[in-house]
């Protein structure tokens, strides 16, 4: 599973001109989820993200978890993040997971992030969107499971 973590000022996105999801200050947080992925890779990445200092404390430095900011969060799903780009000038993704184990484990994901976050919001999964940001630095993380799980 692979998510881009970027600090926002504000993030939203819009599905058929409507905004379904909106967050202030926090995450905008694009979840690629690959084949194989498995609930364990969501909760690792949740605590990660979750403990995450990337927000600045009163000297200026990144010090400061999206729990210690009471931020809030937009979650967008990426099928994209998981492009295979070696061969060729047109990418393939067949290492993303199939859309019904992808979905699962994106509201999956979801679902545990909103239990240390205050606020999260959402886009819709499978639909063409349209997502505004304001980079706040810019401050952009890449995260991998897989890089977490060889922690262990």
């Amino acid at each position: 599973m692979k998510a881009v973590i970027q600090r926002v000022s504000s993030a939203s996105v819009v599905v058929d001109g409507q905004t379904v999801g909106s967050c202030e200050k926090g995450y905008l947080i694009l979840l690629g989820v690959a084949m194989g992925d498995t609930e364990e890779d969501a909760e690792l990445l949740c605590r990660k993200i979750a403990a995450l200092r990337i927000f600045r404390d009163e000297n200026e430095k990144m010090n400061l978890s999206i729990r210690d900011i009471d931020g809030e969060a937009l979650v967008i799903s990426q099928f994209t993040l998981l492009a295979d780009y070696r061969h060729g000038n047109r990418p393939d993704f067949l290492a993303s997971a199939k859309p019904d184990k992808a979905n699962q484990l994106y509201e999956y994901f979801k679902e545990l992030l909103s239990k240390v976050i205050r606020r999260v919001e959402s886009g819709i999964f499978g639909a063409d969107m349209k997502v505004s940001l304001v980079n706040d630095g810019p401050v952009t993380i890449c995260m991998d499971s897989e890089n977490l799980k060889k922690k262990k």
